[in-house]
Parts: C-alpha cells; sequence; structure tokens
C-alpha cells in the first residue's frame, strides 16, 4: 500500500538528495514494501546502477523518519506521514496481509506507554522500536471466508 509522504505545515521541508527523492518516489508508488534490489531495477533508467547508492538513499530516509523497514520482509515502506510524529526514533507499527502483500501503519499510545514504561524500569534506552502484525487483512479474509 503506497504511504503519503507529504510534510505537515507545522514540519520543516526535508532537503532531500536526488537519489532519496528518487528511491521515496519509487517507494511512495509501490502497491507492496520493496526490497533495495526491487528499488534498484526500478531506477536503474534514472542511473542508479549501484546497491550501496539505494542502501544509502534508505538509510537516510529511515533516519528522517520518511519510510520504514519492515524486519520480517527485508523491504521498506514510505512512512504513512500521520504517523511521522508519533513515533519519534524511527518507532512504528504495522499490520502486514501475508495473502495481498498490504501494509497498514498505525499508532497505539498504550503500547507506546507500556513500552516506554518497561524500558523505563529495566534501564533500556530503545533506539527503535518496531512492532509488525503478519496475518490477513478485512478484505483477505472476507473472500477466504466460506461463502
Amino acid at each position: 500500500m503506497a504511504h503519503s509522504h507529504e510534510t505537515h505545515n507545522h514540519e520543516q521541508p526535508r532537503q532531500l538528495t536526488r537519489n532519496q527523492d528518487l528511491v521515496l518516489q519509487t517507494l511512495n508508488r509501490a502497491a507492496a514494501p520493496l526490497s533495495a534490489y526491487d528499488i534498484l531495477d526500478q531506477l536503474r533508467d534514472a542511473g542508479l546502477r549501484a546497491p550501496l547508492q539505494i542502501y544509502r538513499a534508505l538509510d537516510k530516509l529511515v533516519e528522517q523518519g520518511l519510510a520504514h523497514r519492515l524486519e520480517s520482509l527485508n523491504a521498506f515502506v514510505c512512512c504513512s506521514g500521520t504517523q511521522a510524529h508519533a513515533h519519534p526514533g524511527g518507532g512504528a507499527a504495522f499490520a502486514i496481509c501475508s495473502d495481498c502483500g498490504r501494509v497498514d501503519e498505525f499508532a497505539d499510545a498504550a503500547v507506546d506507554r507500556r513500552l516506554s514504561g518497561w524500558a523505563s524500569r529495566h534501564g533500556f534506552a530503545p533506539e527503535r522500536t518496531t512492532i509488525e502484525l503478519r496475518g490477513l487483512c478485512a478484505a483477505c479474509r472476507k473472500g477466504a471466508a466460506p461463502g
């Protein structure tokens, strides 16, 4: 599922390099998460030919909160935009459909508080929080239901 990467009124526009902008546009157009090599294949005609170019751009986009890495898929998606401020430090939660590949980004304040509380009580300093729920989306569940 393509995610929007618009800037919000209270947010300063980010200066992206040409490669970062190309990678972000590719992620934004994608119907499903893309691996770095999927992105490279789509950007060869734009002059990007080295995996390192893609990985550097992705690292910066993730660092800036404009993209997320889905660990279980080893793939990337655009940040939905609505969650950019809810998860400082790059944290996010995703529901990933195992059938159609749809990815929905969401936030849950109660879960955030519980994770922060645990980390604080145990002296743990999280660098990033990513929660991935795998299963079937509502549309795929409806299509799989016995008729």
